[in-house]
């Protein structure tokens, strides 16, 4: 990036005396780490060659290496990136130092060494956000924002609304921990990349993660930590426009689970999920006319709650962009409007949907799970082809083919012509034709369902 240092430059001692180079944006993230003030003083020295002896943050150990000649950078093919707990997931996608660079034909079976960087990052971010939701202190989980740079590789949506149940069965563990006298003050998550294996766009990624919490003087007899190592592997599917999508987690060991490993609630089920059958993009398709009257269902109310809210956003409900999209909320806020009611239950079975002050079934959020609901309880059947969508029907689209639900909409209008046209959140978007999204997307998978 123009402007910025080298990188042997910012890491290299000055030779002349004991003062140290620091490269000022990864100084100040440092310090909101470990808590130093960046009043503007402190914040003037960011910008010199400052001594170690008299910086506020000099003797606190970076979390990139910072020696001189002869240093590998962090995840050069098997490297360790360490961090606080607390980096937010959204941080990481966003925010990790990704390399710029394109996955095209020639990246189908390899990756650059920066690739595999930016999966070591996101990896060590998604890993250090479950070690965070244990911590007995909120500075410690606070959401820290790096250097801003791009976005080659993000988490998937389907991936991070998982993990955000992750984290929330997590925070239910520290409280049962608490109950039963143990809690932690601080904690320290790395990840090493022991091997990456790429082929036909999807990346196979093997991180090892040494873990360590100290533990909070409750009963007063407590050993100063508690730590460990554990093995993952995460799935990576290469994108359009240079971009990796983390699309999967699993640990890779057996016996017990680390502490921060959170356990997979199974559905409620009697039996397999119900699948949605893939709709067709082809134009023009037969019409299949909505029955107006027999569901008692008032499709124009919902059509009316989405245009009315689809920018400004109802305050009567909670938003979830920050966890992982408010699309699925969104739709699911039009249906109720226009006639569906609560199924109450275990927030986790998908046969329920509800939503109240405190909390909601994970089937009005979560785009999968909306899907699984919808389709159990009949309220729903699925259509043959996009055009076929009607006011008040939903489209769903799995962006990257990887059989997962990515984004929700609904119908709010029909054109003479037989095209549908969506409203919905995330991003906040009014009356986008069907035509223009299969024109934006025509290698994704396409769900539509008839309310």
């Amino acid at each position: 990036m123009s402007g910025e240092p080298n990188r042997a430059a910012r890491r290299a001692p000055d030779r002349a005396g004991s003062r140290l180079r620091l490269w000022p944006r990864r100084c100040q993230f440092v310090c909101r780490v470990h808590g130093v003030s960046t009043s503007d003083q402190v914040s003037d020295a960011h910008s010199e060659n400052v001594s170690t002896d008299t910086h506020p943050c000099a003797r606190i150990p970076f979390p990139w290496p910072v020696g001189g000649r002869g240093e590998r950078e962090p995840f050069v093919r098997k490297a360790i990136v360490r961090s606080a707990v607390g980096v937010g997931l959204a941080v990481a996608a966003s925010a990790a130092l990704l390399p710029s660079w394109s996955a095209g034909a020639s990246q189908k079976n390899s990756v650059d060494d920066g690739t595999v960087d930016s999966f070591g990052r996101i990896a060590q971010t998604v890993l250090s956000e479950r070690t965070a939701a244990l911590v007995d202190d909120p500075r410690a989980a606070e959401r820290i924002a790096g250097p801003k740079a791009g976005r080659n590789v993000r988490v998937s949506a389907g991936l991070t609304h998982s993990e955000d149940t992750a984290v929330t069965s997590l925070r239910a563990r520290k409280k049962l921990l608490a109950k039963l006298g143990e809690a932690y003050s601080a904690a320290r998550t790395e990840v090493s990349v022991d091997d990456t294996k790429v082929k036909d766009g999807r990346a196979t990624v093997e991180v090892t993660e040494t873990t360590t919490f100290t533990y909070k003087r409750v009963k007063g007899d407590e050993p100063s930590t508690t730590g460990f190592k554990a093995r993952h592997e995460l799935s990576f599917t290469a994108s359009k426009g240079g971009k990796w999508e983390l699309t999967g987690i699993r640990s890779t060991d057996n016996g017990l689970r680390a502490v921060n490993a959170p356990v997979a609630k199974p559905v409620a089920s009697a039996g397999s999920t119900p699948s949605a059958t893939r709709a067709a993009t082809s134009w023009p398709a037969r019409a299949v006319p909505k029955k107006q009257t027999t569901s008692g269902y008032d499709y124009a109310a919902m059509a009316a709650y989405a245009e009315k809210y689809w920018r400004n956003y109802n305050p009567s409900y909670r938003k979830f962009n920050a966890d992982g999209g408010d699309c699925t909320n969104f739709i699911s806020q039009a249906l109720k409007a226009g006639g569906w009611k609560n199924e109450t239950g275990p927030a986790s079975d998908y046969r329920t949907w509800w939503y109240d002050p405190k909390a909601q079934s994970d089937s009005w959020v979560g785009a999968n799970e909306w899907s699984w609901y919808a389709l159990n309880s009949k309220r729903v059947t699925t259509l043959s082809n996009v055009y076929q969508l009607e006011v008040g029907d939903i489209l769903q689209m799995d962006f990257d083919r990887d059989g997962s639900k990515d984004h929700s909409m609904i119908t709010t209008y029909r054109s003479r012509m037989g095209v549908p046209y969506v409203t919905y959140h995330s991003t906040n978007t009014y009356r986008k034709s069907v035509a223009s999204i299969v024109a934006s997307y025509p290698d994704a998978v396409y769900y539509a369902y008839r309310t």
